[in-house]
């Protein structure tokens, strides 16, 4: 089984950019589905890596086909591959995405869309002591491979917080992220799954902060 994501992807995901119809995917169906298998093999390729430093649960790769009921975008169909990787809860919480795609391939690591009761529990972690979160955040290793925390923010402050809260530029967020990019030759190289299972651990005081969080009260209990 080769685990390389192959050359051919990123040709085939441009000629589905520019023929983003039905007609011309149907032509091409044999090629996709070699190509979607072929996928497969890597994320669990990658799925394995983790496996062996983190308590993973589950990888979903997602479909080529879009819901454009509610979108103004109708084109059919998704022009890159996108992988979710699920780790084992409720103890260990957050998961990772692997996007793959010409030019703009990344991967993520965090809490994509909290529900709000993770997202209160967040808040309050962070109204009553941030400096934990900070210090993970400014850590060297962290922001030389992943940067910055990203995510929507509110442009104020939520409700029952005050708007000069001294750690309000985190408690405005409502999507917690580490996003790192790859260039297309990066993504071809035979070692690109290895680099994704490293940059991922490089996170892990991340998804720590945010496990114990959301698996403990505020007076340090565990919810479990």
């Amino acid at each position: 089984m080769n685990t390389t994501i192959p050359k051919d992807v990123f040709k085939f995901l441009s000629l589905l950019e520019q023929n983003n119809n039905r007609e011309w995917f149907n032509e091409n169906k044999i090629t996709f589905k070699t190509l979607e298998q072929q996928m497969k093999d890597v994320f669990s390729s990658v799925f394995n890596l983790l496996s062996k430093h983190d308590k993973m649960a589950s990888f979903k790769l997602f479909r080529v086909y879009r819901d454009v009921r509610f979108s103004k975008n109708k084109a059919p169909y998704k022009t890159h591959f996108g992988c979710s990787f699920l780790r084992e809860q409720p103890a260990f919480r957050g998961g990772y995405y692997v996007h793959i795609q010409p030019n703009k391939s990344f991967i993520a690591v965090g809490f994509w869309e909290p529900n709000s009761a993770d997202l209160k529990r967040i808040r309050q972690e962070l109204d009553y002591e941030a400096s934990a979160l900070r210090q993970v955040l400014t850590d060297p290793k962290l922001k030389l491979v992943w940067g910055h925390m990203q995510g929507e923010q509110l442009k104020t402050a939520p409700r029952d917080f005050p708007k000069d809260h001294p750690d309000i530029d985190l408690i405005r967020y409502k999507q917690f992220l580490l996003v790192k990019e790859f260039t297309d030759q990066a993504v071809l190289s035979s070692d690109f799954n290895e680099a994704v299972s490293e940059a991922i651990r490089t996170a892990r005081p991340f998804l720590d902060w945010m496990s114990q969080t959301l698996t403990t009260n505020l007076n340090g209990e565990s919810m479990l």
